[in-house]
């Protein structure tokens, strides 16, 4: 850790995203800081995942200088900025009123140390001045640093959870994230608002981003892991939680790249809700219909795809107990016993395909209809299993099991029955 502010200007200068700001400010007459998590990472020697800035003026004028596409909140006083490709948050420095609890801020201008007295955690509210008079400025509420150095998560005031009961999500973020110990008054009153049903106050599409923040995390087991000790996840809803955080973790070591974790971690966090209520749950947190119904279908049929896989032997029973599976299902039932077989499946057998297709069965004489697909399923599961790796082969297999099967009514049935009546 080192918060020497002119060290921390230069590690601010190397940053592209930096560096390109600093360009754009040359000669403009404004202060600008740089705040919260942006400094603390500067000053953990970590790069910045978001560049948050805070200048005491209007908004207009500053955008207008630095020449960037702007998307403007009026209502709080910020925009989101875009400069060849490089993302910034700046606000006009300002504080913060809750009429009740869970409701967003109503804001209004205000200096720098207000500003950052309306921060969720000791950690975050810092600020560096980086052009302008106060260039060079390390202002820090305290004990802002002193937490940092001994890696501690304090909340800046007792009514916090309440106001905004987010903080709750974020709480558990950074101490995933982190890697710091949570303080003990804070535990006390993140338990506290939960008990009392602070997160009650929140709208489902606020928890939905919330939950979809912390399974983007790097380390998405931890981040979702987080909310158990704290009472958020049971107080979302019954049964919600990573209680044992084994079986998402081994999903994620079979999950192949074109997979998504975070559909990994949170089915794994609603394996014991039955599909109903967990699509009732997923639509009130406004989740993405892709997304919620992979979300569903892992949580829901890993268990038994995990007993049908330990159950197949032949690569072409493997592929059939899979199915139309998603990757994300296949690695999470692999993660309840059958990580052989749905790592096969990941990484070898879902890739294998035949050099034959349905044009080539309709030139054959097969007509359109069911027996095409019989008889491409039938060629497939003869290749999986080595049986067929020439196209000739292939197409051997597909016509035999399209074939028509003779029936008890076949023309030597027919004859047969004829003599019997005579």
């Amino acid at each position: 850790m080192d918060a020497d502010p002119e060290i921390l200007l230069e590690r601010f200068g190397r940053l592209p995203a930096g560096r390109l700001l600093l360009e754009r400010l040359r000669g403009a007459p404004v202060a600008v800081y740089l705040v919260g998590g942006a400094v603390r990472d500067l000053i953990l020697e970590t790069e910045p995942r978001e560049l948050d800035l805070v200048i005491e003026s209007e908004l207009d004028p500053f955008i207008g200088r630095l020449g960037a596409s702007a998307r403007l909140h009026d209502r709080f006083g910020t925009a989101n900025l875009e400069i060849d490709g490089h993302s910034y948050d700046v606000a006009r420095a300002r504080s913060e009123t809750y009429p009740r609890p869970g409701a967003l801020p109503i804001v209004a201008a205000a200096d720098l140390d207000e500003d950052l007295g309306r921060r969720d955690f000791t950690v975050n509210a810092i600020a560096l001045g980086v052009w302008g008079p106060p260039r060079g400025a390390l202002i820090a509420l305290y004990p802002a640093l002193t937490d940092l150095r001994d890696g501690v998560i304090r909340v800046l005031h007792d009514r916090s959870f309440n106001d905004d009961p987010t903080r709750l999500f974020r709480l558990a973020l950074y101490s995933s994230r982190l890697r710091f110990t949570i303080e003990p008054r804070t535990v006390e009153l993140a338990l506290a608002a939960v008990r009392d049903g602070a997160l009650e106050t929140v709208s489902g599409s606020r928890i939905g981003a919330e939950l979809r923040r912390l399974a983007a995390e790097p380390d998405p087991v931890s981040a979702v892991g987080a909310l158990a000790p704290l009472g958020i996840d049971a107080a979302l809803a019954p049964g919600f939680g990573l209680r044992d955080p084994e079986p998402a973790r081994r999903a994620l070591e079979l999950l192949p790249p074109d997979g998504d974790p975070s559909t990994v971690v949170l089915a794994a966090a609603a394996i014991d809700i039955g599909a109903a209520e967990l699509g009732r749950l997923l639509d009130e947190w406004a989740f993405e219909r892709a997304q919620r119904d992979a979300i569903i279908a892992a949580a829901t049929r890993s268990r038994a795809l995990a007993a049908a896989l330990q159950g197949a032997r032949a690569p072409s029973e493997v592929a059939a107990a899979v199915g139309g599976a998603g990757v994300e299902t296949v690695a999470l039932a692999g993660a309840f016993g059958a990580d052989d077989d749905a790592r096969r499946w990941l990484s070898d057998l879902r890739h294998v395909r035949l050099e034959i297709d349905g044009r080539d069965m309709l030139a054959a004489g097969v007509e359109s209809g069911p027996a095409v697909g019989a008889g491409l399923r039938a060629a497939l599961a003869a290749k999986l299993d080595g049986h067929a790796d020439s196209r000739a082969a292939q197409l051997a297999h597909a016509l035999r099991a399209a074939a028509p099967r003779p029936s008890s009514l076949d023309a030597d049935g027919a004859d047969h029955i004829d003599a019997g009546r005579d």
